[in-house]
């Protein structure tokens, strides 16, 4: 006989509280694992598409680790340290940038931005401000990631956990599919098809999306001349996931920055304009319904205030589990929705729509 349903929400209500409190109490301890998790998720389908073609499950494992092995060796090499050393460059060239904008706006509005002026001590402020803050979060950041335990966590175990993870995963999916309530399984597993139907789509989608824009903006900018430009490419294709927000942000610092270097010379501005106007035609009219789809069911709203929620309860931990649980509650959500339009509390009993007709 089966539990009633009061039970049962009390139980599942149990897990999920035990969920969140061991997210919260683990904090940054589990980050190795999150990220291992993830990266074996990602490339769970390339794993299985060598398997297709005859390799095995432990052949398929190691080809992957190989190549991404040499591709962050590449990475390492060739982009990551002029990463570094372009984000320190801009970060003191801030109060240079705000100077100039100061003395741009005093040549034409020269009532507006006295000695004293609110505005004039505001982007002076502001500059100082990115500049002492910027280095300084940059310079804690290098200095976290310098140290012995986060290079052994970020360069060690996360690689160990996504390739131990990515072997096992086909049987730790069965292993979880034969301890889900027998009576609840078909729906469960129906629902868990449409989470992961969202999470590849969105998660594996957007993430080569991503990849893509962000490296065509940033050897585009380089090819211009901008400086900063493989800074500013980066951050644009990173924040991409945000539908407009990478590109209205990315496209903002570069074409700000292209009006300080190329004052005058328009035809390069309105290359580096150029660059992010073809970046998002090809986007939304080649990469994203290629290779996300229009069903990802996650609205733009609905992703920035998951984020935003679990960031602040959960730190960077929180940022990276907030997409996935919130694709989860929102295929759970369209189910009770749709359980709720079929009951008898949406519809009503018989009688009464006998009546009503």
């Amino acid at each position: 006989m089966a539990l009633p349903v009061r039970e049962q929400l009390k139980y599942w209500g149990i897990a999920t509280a035990v969920f969140l409190i061991a997210l919260w109490w683990l904090g940054d301890v589990i980050l190795p694992f999150v990220l291992g998790g993830a990266v074996a998720y990602f490339l769970d389908p390339v794993a299985d598409r060598l398997e297709s073609m005859g390799a095995s499950r432990a052949l398929a494992t190691a080809v992957i680790t190989l190549v991404a092995i040499l591709i962050f060796v590449l990475l390492a090499l060739l982009v990551i340290p002029t990463l570094i050393n372009q984000t320190v460059a801009l970060f003191d060239v801030a109060p240079k940038v705000f100077q100039n904008l100061q003395t741009f706006l005093t040549s034409r509005f020269p009532d507006l931005l006295d000695q004293d002026s609110t505005l004039r001590q505001s982007l002076t402020a502001v500059g100082e401000t990115i500049q002492s803050k910027g280095g300084q979060l940059l310079q804690t950041a290098l200095t976290s990631v310098g140290s012995i335990l986060n290079v052994v966590v970020l360069f060690v175990i996360v690689p160990v956990v996504a390739f131990y993870l990515l072997y096992d995963w086909d049987r730790m999916v069965a292993e979880v599919d034969s301890l889900l309530p027998r009576e609840h399984a078909p729906t469960i597993r129906r629902l868990a098809r449409e989470i992961d139907a969202t999470l590849a789509a969105f998660i594996r989608g957007m993430g080569t999306v991503c990849l893509i824009l962000g490296t065509y903006y940033a050897v585009a900018l380089m090819l211009v001349g901008l400086q900063f430009g493989l800074v500013v490419g980066a951050f644009a294709g990173l924040i991409t996931f945000i539908p407009y927000v990478g590109a209205l942000l990315g496209g903002a610092l570069a074409i700000g920055l292209a009006l300080f270097q190329f004052w005058g010379d328009w035809v390069s501005i309105g290359l580096v304009a150029g660059i992010f106007v073809l970046g998002q035609v090809v986007e939304g009219n080649a990469l994203t319904p290629k290779l996300v789809g229009d069903s990802v069911g996650l609205h733009p709203v609905w992703l920035i205030f998951a984020l935003s929620v679990f960031g602040s309860l959960f730190g960077f931990v929180g940022m990276l589990v907030a997409v996935p649980v919130a694709a989860a509650i929102g295929v759970l959500m369209r189910f009770v929705v749709s359980r709720y339009r079929d009951s008898r509390l949406y519809r009503g009993t018989d009688t009464d729509a006998a009546g009503r007709r």
